[in-house]
């Protein structure tokens, strides 16, 4: 029943890390953590004299240098002092050179957001009037190319090794003593070790070309990596690299000295160890914490703990299952894990999730800020993902629960069934001993003793099927036998000596040959149990979804948070708003004289809101002394010269005695606009007037 459901956890495993290819494939660069939320000049906006300074406004604060926030002439020449400077809170400026010609200017940036992650953008203004420009700003994100994808992949390196390295030794610790003896776990340990301090100096390198130029050649840049020791991030990662020295003196203990202890000895080691590896554990999560999310936005203080909370029970239950999954599938025949040390874990691992669940809730809410920003951000829909992959971990976790508890009380029955069998083995042997005395009629002699030891060995290997694999058969044996009993009467010492050492030297090849025999078929017992089997199956879906959750929670930390993300567009709009004309409506008062009878008098023209998109107009005719009076036509068109745009006609109704209007006038694009009236008072007596008005 057990082996029907293999092909299927397989095939669900394949599926999960297929999944986890999608998203590190989508991951892309990391998405900007600050936002710019106003500018002034604003985006697009057009001004009678070119001003002082630009200024731009952040969602939070960022660093800057010299090349951060430059300001281009339509030429592409650099009109900028090259200086910024904070005017407080997470404003910044740079002044301008004096007397600008009129044209469009560019306004560039690059820096990097408190929590790490760069930012760049650009946008345009005008003095006078907009004109050609020569400035191609490129279409790259901050953190891209090909330095930004080794960068990312860092990163991805090292929260995977920061797990397997915290995770593997709690679980040595706290669960299995006796598997810092077992080579497989070791090796795991140690190679989360090895991998987290390969991608932390491979970040600092990266460092500084990742947020700045994005050019391999910089990574090899000395005053550049100067630059970024002195930053935040740059502290962080050093700090690291100090941290992961004491973790090496750590895993050389706990794999050496206490390895080497007996099971009473190792008690206070194992104290000195726990308290050792839980500081060097949270100074590692910390170097996260201090840089990243955590580090800036709302309750800065608690949040920074509470993430290294957090990161720990994820490395404690994820890394242990690691390491559990690892122990199931390569540790030894001889030490195989022990139910105990399955219980331990499921009961630490059930700690984790609950820690998970509280801080992973107060980090959401500090994330996202709304419930919208579930389903309306980014950061929110991938953190229901990571939601519901925790679901499904603690679900297929419930069936791991079942498993081990069914092999503890499989324990006792097999340890009995395993006695059984070796004092069956060793009835076997001696009965095979006693054949071998009656055949040679009771009597051996002293010298013959070794090679009739070394026969016996040969037949009982033989029987457990050793002679199958040695290619020595019983008639073989039996002639050795008689040979060695002719060749006893013969003296000489020298003779002797070279039998004996020719015995020991196959007794050793079979003893073993024997051991090797006795581990396969325990290893076969140990495999051929149903509640261990299933088990395996359970961790190894546990684990491909651990791998996902893992990837999915790599790529949060990359992503800007929901809070941060509709404060921007908020401000966005806000800005937008304020930029929008406040009289709601444009009038425009037009004096006319057709010539003829009734033929002097004024035309008003009313466009409400005046911008893009739908309007209502209100066309009024009044007489020179103000009285309303009506015409036999009035027509009306729209028309932008500078974008070859219109005429547009407006046909207006008539609504009461000097009154027209229209609704639903669609003008298509901000801008200047001619606003062209045709009044008729006779069959022959017509004029057209014409003004220009801003709409948009």
């Amino acid at each position: 029943m057990t082996q029907t459901i293999a092909p299927r956890v397989r095939t669900l495993v394949l599926l999960l890390l297929a999944a986890a290819c999608a998203l590190l494939a989508g991951a892309g660069p990391a998405s900007a953590h600050a936002a710019l939320t106003g500018s002034d000049p604003r985006q697009g906006a057009v001004v009678d004299k070119a001003p002082a300074q630009v200024s731009l406004t952040f969602s939070e604060s960022v660093s800057m240098d010299d090349d951060s926030l430059r300001v281009l002439d339509p030429k592409g020449t650099r009109v900028d002092d090259g200086s910024p400077s904070g005017t407080g809170g997470t404003t910044y400026s740079v002044k301008l050179h004096a007397g600008l010609p009129d044209g469009t200017y560019t306004v560039t940036y690059q820096v990097v957001s408190a929590d790490s992650h760069p930012v760049a953008g650009a946008y345009t203004f005008s003095v006078g009037a907009p004109s050609e420009t020569s400035v191609s700003v490129s279409a790259q994100a901050a953190g891209g190319g090909f330095v930004g994808g080794l960068y990312g992949v860092g990163r991805y390196v090292s929260y995977a090794a920061f797990v397997v390295l915290v995770g593997g030794a709690a679980f040595v610790l706290a669960c299995w003593p006796r598997g810092s003896g077992v080579r497989a776990v070791q090796r795991l340990v140690v190679s989360g070790w090895l991998a987290l301090t390969a991608a932390t100096l491979l970040l600092l390198l990266l460092r500084g070309s990742y947020t700045g130029s994005g050019k391999l050649a910089d990574v090899f840049d000395l005053s550049l990596l100067g630059e970024v020791l002195q930053t935040k991030s740059g502290a962080a990662l050093v700090s690291r690299l100090l941290l992961l020295a004491a973790a090496a003196l750590f895993i050389a203990v706990l794999f050496g000295a206490y390895d080497k202890r007996e099971d009473e000895e190792r008690r206070d080691l194992t104290f000195g160890l726990a308290v050792g590896g839980s500081v060097v554990a949270a100074g590692l999560a910390a170097t996260w914490a201090m840089s990243e999310h955590a580090s800036v936005g709302l309750q800065a203080g608690l949040a920074m703990p509470v993430d290294v909370v957090h990161l720990i029970a994820v490395a404690t239950w994820l890394g242990g299952l690691t390491a559990l999954l690892v122990a199931l599938y390569r540790a030894p025949a001889q030490t195989p894990v022990p139910a105990f040390a399955v219980r331990r874990f499921s009961r630490i691992a059930f700690g984790s999730v609950v820690a998970l669940v509280v801080t992973g809730a107060y980090q959401s809410w500090r994330q996202l800020g709304s419930w919208t920003a579930f389903t309306d951000t980014r950061y929110g829909q991938l953190l229901l993902v990571k939601i519901g992959l925790v679901a499904v971990l603690v679900g297929v976790a419930y069936f791991s629960r079942r498993w081990t508890a069914q092999l503890a009380e499989a324990v006792p029955s097999l340890a009995g069934q395993r006695e059984k069998e070796h004092v069956a083995a060793s009835g076997g042997r001696k009965n095979d001993e006693a054949k071998v005395t009656r055949k040679t009629g009771g009597t051996e002699k002293p010298e013959a003793t070794g090679q009739t030891g070394v026969a016996e060995k040969t037949k009982a290997a033989a029987k457990t099927g050793v002679s199958e694999k040695t290619g020595v058969s019983e008639k073989t044996e039996a002639a050795g036998k008689a040979g060695a009993a002719g060749k006893t009467k013969a003296p000489g010492k020298a003779s002797g000596t070279g039998k004996g050492s020719g015995g020991s030297q196959r007794a050793a090849q079979l003893a073993r040959q024997r051991a090797a025999v006795d581990a396969a078929r325990q290893k076969r017992q140990r495999d051929a149990d149903p509640h261990r089997f299933g088990l395996r199956r359970s961790v190894l879906a546990e684990a491909g979804v651990a791998v996902v959750l893992l990837v999915v929670t790599t790529v949060l930390t990359q992503t800007e948070p929901g809070r941060t993300e509709e404060d921007a567009k908020a401000a966005g709009a806000a800005s937008a708003a304020s930029a929008a004309p406040t009289t709601g409506a444009v009038t425009l008062d037009m004096p006319f004289d057709t010539g003829g009878q009734n033929g002097k008098g004024v035309v008003r023209v009313e466009l409400d809101p005046a911008r893009v998109g739908a309007n209502d107009l209100h066309l009024y005719v009044e007489r020179p002394d103000g009285t309303a009076f009506d015409i036999p036509e009035v027509k009306l068109a729209l028309t932008q010269k500078a974008k070859d745009i219109g005429p547009l006609p407006v046909a207006p109704d008539h609504i009461t005695t000097g009154h027209w209007s229209a609704s639903g006038v669609q003008i298509p694009m901000a801008g200047d606009w001619e606003v062209a009236v045709t009044v008729r008072t006779s069959d022959i007596d017509q004029v057209t007037l014409t003004k220009n008005a801003q709409i948009g």
